[in-house]
């Protein structure tokens, strides 16, 4: 995917097996060429530092490899600061990367050299577009799809879903008490599963489940006819655009199709409901006991999202009951997570902190994107690679 992208047209060069496999498995080994720019402000006398914010120190593989992919560039300064700094310091940047931080119309009234916010990702749901429109600041994200975030979510959520039916808590049970063939798991093969928002993460699930053998259910607001081709327009894409790919292939990864209206209809048949869905105001709790009683009793539900789709005191409860079979999260309703949290004594309930899209890979290539933006910011020049909202 994003390998095509990099070296398409490009000749690797002689080299050991090794090394080509090596070059084509890292986006951060490509980088763009900004010399030429370099040069020409630097014959002009340009001397000054444009800005990187990085809003708190939680995933640091963030501003520690884009520091990484921009140290040969001086005049573009990354720095970390601690989220209750944020506000006091906001003025001296020109670009933001939020992260984890609630990013609310006082904190934007008070960047004012900001000229771009963007997520090292893709949830912008902490941050106030309008604020930031009226300020007239950009707000952007990553796409999944290009930076390998939306391939490492979905290998998370099958990670999650296979963790649940072969009840990896209840093998390591059985590891510490020396029992051999215990549990009895169960398979993927024969399973129909919903995946809950069919945009970049829920299509590369639904690639990588099909060889499972399974029934895949898959609810949008849109869907475009015939799953048209992607098309770039003005140097960002559009909500309403399709994902790049081969013209139908999609329509060969669903099974069931649906909309809003389907939810329940599609719950209640589900083996396994996959949330991919982003947190809007119309999407947070969405996960609530009408929808929980609608899934098969004995249903796993697997978040690799946002923790406030799902309403936590209906997801307990459903638990309790035994309604909900299993729950396996990647996000949860407050982060950090609590390890005191009474959720955690259930034996089929998996959670992992926060990782889905935190691998080598995307982090590599999402950090490419926050320094070529910082140069393009430096520069001048437009902005590309990026979805903006505003």
């Amino acid at each position: 995917m994003f390998r095509g992208a990099l070296f398409r047209g490009k000749k690797i060069g002689a080299g050991t097996a090794l090394a080509r496999r090596k070059a084509l498995a890292s986006p951060f080994l490509h980088r763009v060429d900004f010399s030429a720019q370099t040069n020409t402000m630097v014959e002009n006398g340009e001397s000054s530092i444009t800005r990187v914010l990085f809003c708190g120190p939680s995933f640091p593989a963030s501003h520690n490899y884009t520091r990484e992919y921009l140290r040969n560039y001086p005049f573009i300064q990354v720095d970390v600061v601690p989220l209750d700094s944020v506000p006091d310091v906001i003025c001296d940047y020109q670009l933001c990367v939020v992260k984890n931080l609630r990013l609310d119309s006082e904190i934007i009234a008070r960047a004012s050299k900001m000229k771009l916010i963007m997520q090292f990702g893709i949830g912008l749901e902490g941050v106030d577009v309008d604020a930031a429109t009226k300020c007239g600041i950009k707000v952007a994200r990553i796409p999944g799809r290009t930076s390998g975030n939306s391939a490492s979510c979905a290998e998370m959520a099958l990670y999650l879903m296979l963790g649940l039916l072969r009840k990896q808590k209840e093998m390591e049970i059985s590891i510490m008490q020396k029992r051999l063939g215990e549990p009895i798991g169960e398979t993927l093969l024969g399973k129909t599963i919903f995946i809950l928002g069919f945009g970049n993460i829920g299509i590369d699930l639904a690639k990588r489940l099909k060889p499972f053998g399974v029934k895949v259910l898959a609810t949008k607001r849109h869907w475009v006819s015939n799953m048209q081709i992607f098309r770039q327009q003005n140097g960002h894409c559009s909500d309403t655009q399709a994902p790049s790919t081969e013209s139908g292939d999609l329509d060969n990864l669903v099974d069931k199709k649906g909309g809003p209206e389907d939810l329940f209809d599609f719950a209640s048949e589900a083996d396994i409901v996959v949330c991919c869905l982003l947190l809007n105001k119309e999407t947070v709790g969405i996960i609530n006991e009408k929808f929980l009683s609608s899934m098969k009793k004995g249903a796993f539900l697997v978040n690799i999202a946002r923790g406030g789709l799902l309403d936590y005191e209906a997801v307990v409860r459903n638990l309790e009951s035994g309604h909900l079979g299993g729950l396996g999260i990647d996000v949860a309703w407050t982060e950090p997570f609590n390890p005191d949290d009474p959720i955690l004594k259930f034996q089929n309930v998996l959670i992992t902190p926060h990782v889905a899209g935190v691998t080598e890979y995307s982090y590599r290539a999402m950090a490419k994107v926050v320094g070529d933006t910082a140069l393009q910011l430096h520069a001048g020049s437009p902005l590309t690679e990026l979805e903006f909202v505003n």
